[in-house]
C-alpha cells in the first residue's frame, strides 16, 4: 500500500461564515484513491441500483434481538420516547421463503459436518460416546465462528424478531446525551488499541474544556502507529461520522399534532462536523468516512466469487423476481469491482506470521466486543441500526481476511465450501454498505445547504 501525503484543503465558498468545511478534497491517507473519485462513482453510478436492490424483500426484512441485556454494565433503562419504538413484523408480514430460509440453511450447513465427522469418526473409533460426538460437532461450529467478527446468536435467538428496515428507517430520534456519549467513549477508550492515557477526543461542546494540545496529542499518536490499528481506529471513527450524517439528514424539524417533518438540519451537522466546533476533528471524522466506504466497497468485490455461485440464491419464494434482483446483485459487486483506485488489502497483516496472525485475533475479538456494546444501546431503533450496520462492517473484514477461502470456492455443489455466509451476514453486509453510500451522497446535500446560507 502506498502512503501518500494527507491533503486537507478546506475550500472557500458562499458559506455564511465563507469557510466550508465538509468540502473535503484531495488524496486519502492510507489509499491511493481520491474523494472527488470516490463521489462521482457512488454517487452518479452505484447509489441509485443499491437503493433500488435494497428495496427488495430479500434485503429488507432484517433478523434481530432487541432485548438482550447490556453485558458490560448495568442499564436497566431504556429509551421512553416514542420514535425510539420498532415496530417488528407479524408472521405473515415476511415472505415464506424468507421465514423458512434459516430452517432450510441450518439444516444444510449443519447436515454435512454431521456426515463428514460421522465418517471420520467412524473410521477411527465407532466406539466414541454420543458426547463426544456431540461436543466435536460444537468443536467443529466453533471453527466456523473463529473467522467471525460479530455476535451472531440472533439468527437462531427464539428473542428475535424480524423488522421491516423501509418502515423503521434510521433517523434522530432524541435519544442523546450521558448514556449515548458512553457508548462510543467505550468503544474509543476501551477497544481501539491506544493507551489510556491519550484520550480521544468525542464529545464537540467540551472541546473548550480540554487542553488545547490534546486532540493533536491523539492525532499524533495515532499516525505512529502501525497501518492494522491506524486502519482499525478510521473504520470506526468513519461508521460513527456515517451514523451522525443520517441522524443529521434525517432530523425531526417539526413535531405538532398535525403531522411530523424530517428533513436536513444543517446545525446538527456543523456540531459535529464543523472544522472549529471540533477543534479540527470534523474534516478529519468526514475522511476516515471516505476509508469506511473504501474498505467495504473492497469486501464486496472480493465477495463477487460467493454470489456467483449457483447455490447462492435470494430466496423469498418468488422466483422471477429472485433471479432479476440476484442479477441487479452481481451487477453492482461486478461496479464494485471495476472501481480503479480500489483499497489494496495485501500490506495488512504482511509483517511476521506469528506477529501477524496476533495482530489480527486482536483486532477480530476488538470488534467482536464492539458488536457487543451495540446490546447497550437504550434506543431501540439506535440499537437496531448499530447492531445492523457493525455486523455488517463485520462481514466485510470476515470477507477480506478469507481471501483464500474465497478463492479456493468448490465449482461442484456437492463439496462443503470452507467459507460461507449466512443470509443475516449477506443482508447486513449490503445494508451497512447502503448506509455508508447514503452518507456520501448527503454530503453532497449538505454542501449544497451550505452554500446557501
Amino acid at each position: 500500500m502506498k502512503l501518500v501525503v494527507l491533503l486537507l484543503l478546506l475550500q472557500v465558498s458562499g458559506c455564511a461564515d465563507s469557510r466550508c468545511f465538509c468540502q473535503v478534497t484531495g488524496d486519502l491517507d492510507d489509499c491511493t484513491c481520491d474523494v472527488e473519485t470516490i463521489d462521482g462513482f457512488n454517487n452518479n453510478q452505484l447509489f441509485p441500483k443499491l437503493q433500488t436492490l435494497l428495496e427488495s424483500d430479500y434485503f429488507r426484512f432484517y433478523k434481530v434481538n432487541l432485548n438482550k441485556a447490556c453485558p458490560f454494565w448495568s442499564s436497566s433503562s431504556h429509551c421512553g420516547l416514542k420514535d425510539c419504538a420498532v415496530k417488528p413484523c407479524s408472521p405473515n408480514e415476511v415472505p415464506e421463503g424468507i421465514r423458512s430460509h434459516n430452517k432450510y440453511s441450518a439444516e444444510e450447513k449443519e447436515q454435512p459436518v454431521k456426515c463428514e465427522l460421522a465418517e471420520n469418526l467412524g473410521a477411527v473409533d465407532v466406539s466414541l460416546s454420543k458426547e463426544t460426538r456431540e461436543a466435536l460437532l460444537n468443536w467443529s461450529k466453533h471453527d466456523d465462528e473463529a473467522e467471525r467478527f460479530c455476535v451472531v446468536d440472533d439468527e437462531e435467538s427464539p428473542d428475535s424478531q424480524y423488522v421491516d428496515l423501509l418502515l423503521n428507517p434510521e433517523r434522530f430520534t432524541g435519544y442523546r446525551g450521558p448514556e449515548t456519549w458512553q457508548i462510543w467513549n467505550s468503544i474509543y477508550e476501551e477497544n481501539c488499541f491506544k493507551p489510556y492515557t491519550i484520550k480521544r477526543p468525542v464529545i464537540p461542546n467540551l472541546f473548550h474544556n480540554r487542553p488545547e494540545s490534546e486532540s493533536n496529542t491523539f492525532h499524533s499518536w495515532l499516525e505512529g502507529q502501525c497501518v492494522e490499528k491506524r486502519a482499525f481506529y478510521r473504520l470506526i471513527s468513519g461508521l460513527h461520522s456515517s451514523i451522525n450524517i443520517h441522524l443529521s439528514a434525517r432530523y425531526l424539524l417539526e413535531d405538532s399534532w398535525f403531522q411530523k417533518k424530517w428533513g436536513h438540519n444543517v446545525s446538527e451537522f456543523r456540531q459535529r462536523f464543523d472544522s472549529e466546533l471540533t477543534d479540527g476533528e470534523g474534516p478529519k471524522r468526514l475522511r476516515n468516512l471516505y476509508f469506511l466506504y473504501l474498505i467495504e466497497l473492497r469486501a464486496l468485490a472480493k465477495a463477487l466469487p460467493f454470489f456467483q455461485q449457483p447455490s447462492f440464491r435470494l430466496y423469498t419464494g418468488r422466483p422471477e423476481e429472485d433471479r432479476e434482483h440476484k442479477e441487479l446483485l452481481l451487477h453492482i459487486l461486478q461496479m464494485a469491482r471495476s472501481f480503479p483506485l480500489a483499497f489494496d488489502e495485501t500490506s495488512l497483516f504482511a509483517g511476521d506470521e506469528k506477529e501477524a496472525a496476533k495482530l489480527k485475533e486482536d483486532i477480530r475479538l476488538a470488534f467482536l466486543n464492539i458488536s457487543r456494546i451495540m446490546d447497550c444501546v437504550g434506543c431501540f431503533k439506535c440499537r437496531l441500526w448499530g447492531k445492523l450496520q457493525t455486523q455488517g462492517l463485520g462481514t466485510s473484514l470476515k470477507i477480506l481476511f478469507s481471501e483464500r477461502q474465497i478463492e479456493a470456492l468448490p465449482t461442484s455443489s456437492i463439496q462443503r465450501p470452507s467459507f460461507q455466509l449466512s443470509r443475516q451476514e449477506v443482508v447486513s453486509l449490503l445494508n451497512a454498505f447502503g448506509r455508508v453510500s447514503t452518507s456520501i451522497r448527503e454530503l453532497k446535500n449538505f454542501r449544497s445547504l451550505l452554500a446557501e446560507e
